[in-house]
């Protein structure tokens, strides 16, 4: 494998963090911790850096594109996109203006990474029946790909007006990269091969090579619709620390408490002694020293033939602080090993 031809990103999906008194900071403060983050990922020779839609209390970002312009106007070369936009929710001809403005003031740097999101609270919010939750992306993502060949629309659906010979502007200098993001679904993955989409997989838990199937139907699929292949990219937790006894002291708090928290909204059962170890030796969690981390990237790269690795940084009950140590890590120590040992693989 040519490791020069993998890339390397962060993603937040901007959970708030904690002061030094273990109090949550504002969502104003989180904000602009988020664009630092950004910052220091760009200086450290990142290829990517995602920033998440929610809309919820405990997280600070409902509008990716607002903080990613603010990114822009102080970065250089880092590309820049959403992890994900909530496309069911959202218009697509808004989306697609949205991205191309930024792609403008980026000189060039914007992708949109859409999907359904991982909570609900969008669909009330904008006034969206989640009866209608199949349709609403099957049609929207149709419209998307549409949008993003920037050529006169003319669309028909159930879920927005119809498009007679419309273009959407601004146009954008090249091409943007587009991604479906996926949980594992094979009907998502099967749907992002038909629209031209390039493959965003969320591992966020489990062996990351049980997802090898999927990569192998996103080829197969691509190839019946007579699509050229597209890049694909795998998004996972972690957090880098000096040592893995200290990673682990300093994610396992947070790891657990959130896991008993959306246990309580989505019925999961609680986690069980022994669960974070398990995520962190043959699991989706990428904790541990820069040594560490490395060799389990490297095995999924490998294992999975990806094109990018994300890391989501932003574990829960963590200071801002401690996150930034941990990009530097990653972007400095683990990335270059990672290089290395998929060099000589």
């Amino acid at each position: 494998m040519d490791s020069t031809q993998v890339e390397f990103g962060l993603d937040t999906f901007g959970a708030l963090t904690e002061d030094s008194n273990g109090e949550l900071i504002t969502h104003a403060q989180t904000v602009r911790d988020i664009v630092d983050d950004a910052v220091l990922a760009d200086s450290v020779g990142l290829d990517f850096f995602g920033v998440g839609e929610h809309h919820r209390p405990d997280f600070a970002v409902s509008s990716p594109e607002m903080v990613l312009a603010a990114i822009a106007g102080r970065t250089e070369r880092i590309r820049l996109g959403s992890a994900v936009t909530v496309l069911s929710s959202d218009d697509p001809v808004r989306v697609f203006e949205r991205f191309a403005t930024l792609d403008a003031v980026s000189n060039g740097r914007a992708e949109i990474v859409a999907g359904r999101g991982s909570f609900i609270e969008s669909f009330p919010l904008f006034g969206y029946d989640l009866s209608d939750y199949e349709v609403l992306f099957e049609e929207k993502l149709e419209l998307l790909a549409k949008l993003l060949r920037e050529q006169p629309v003319t669309w028909q659906g159930t879920t927005r007006s119809a498009l007679s010979n419309q273009q959407v502007f601004p146009s954008t200098e090249k091409p943007m990269p587009a991604w479906v993001g996926v949980g594992g679904s094979p009907e998502s993955v099967v749907r992002t091969a038909k629209y031209g989409f390039n493959l965003f997989l969320a591992i966020i838990g489990g062996e990351p090579e049980r997802f090898a199937p999927y990569i192998d139907l996103f080829h197969r699929a691509q190839d019946e619709y007579g699509i050229e292949h597209r890049p694909i990219a795998v998004h996972s937790p972690g957090l880098v620390a000096e040592t893995d006894e200290l990673a682990r002291e300093i994610v396992e708090p947070g790891w657990t408490a959130m896991r008993r928290r959306m246990g309580r909204e989505r019925g999961w059962p609680p986690p069980q002694p022994g669960d974070f170890e398990a995520e962190i030796e043959t699991g989706a969690l990428y904790v541990g020293a820069p040594e560490t981390v490395a060799a389990k990237i490297a095995k999924t790269v490998t294992a999975l033939g990806i094109d990018r690795f994300d890391l989501k940084y932003d574990q829960s009950q963590v200071t801002h602080e401690t996150r930034q140590t941990s990009i530097g890590l990653y972007g400095e120590r683990v990335v270059p090993m990672v290089q290395d040992m998929l060099a000589g693989s």
